[in-house]
């Protein structure tokens, strides 16, 4: 995929989230450092405005990947990131407010998107489209905040 690929179709340029897909090295990282700034303004909404937009960029990136996918030929190209970036705007939409909560939730996020953790790697293997590209890091994202919450209603301070 390249620049050309990316302007060719809005959808493309979605699923890539705007060319962070094309960085050469970890896109997914960007991907998801691009959710990261998205989730920590939507801590700033009322939570159930917060969850609809989250739904509506769900959406919205079901139907860029599947376009882009069956575009690029490939079912989840590494380039197609809107899936990090979703799910990692969903981490930190419900995280706990603070710089440190944000940083454990993109490594916890990070760390259940690359190791697949079951049910992770099950969605990964199993579920197809730009639903199954966008499912798997919606399970990473739900470990991570699952991770998170545990932390915070146990207590657990971060320095």
């Amino acid at each position: 995929m390249d620049w050309r690929f990316l302007r060719a179709n809005p959808a493309h340029a979605i699923a890539l989230s705007g060319g962070l897909g094309l960085v050469p090295v970890a896109p997914g990282t960007f991907g998801a450092l691009a959710g990261l700034a998205i989730g920590w303004g939507l801590q700033a909404v009322p939570l159930a405005a917060a969850i609809i937009l989250l739904m509506l960029l769900g959406a919205v990136g079901v139907w860029a990947c599947d376009v882009t996918a069956r575009s690029a030929g490939v079912h989840d190209h590494q380039s197609i990131v809107i899936d990090e970036t979703w799910a990692m705007a969903a981490v930190a939409a419900l995280s706990p407010p603070g710089p440190v909560w944000l940083v454990i939730g993109f490594v916890a996020f990070r760390a259940f998107d690359i190791a697949k953790p079951w049910p992770v790697n099950w969605i990964d293997t199993h579920v197809e489209g730009g639903f199954g590209i966008m499912a798997d890091d919606g399970a990473a994202a739900v470990l991570a905040v699952a991770l998170i919450q545990l932390a915070a209603r146990s207590g657990w301070v971060p320095v």
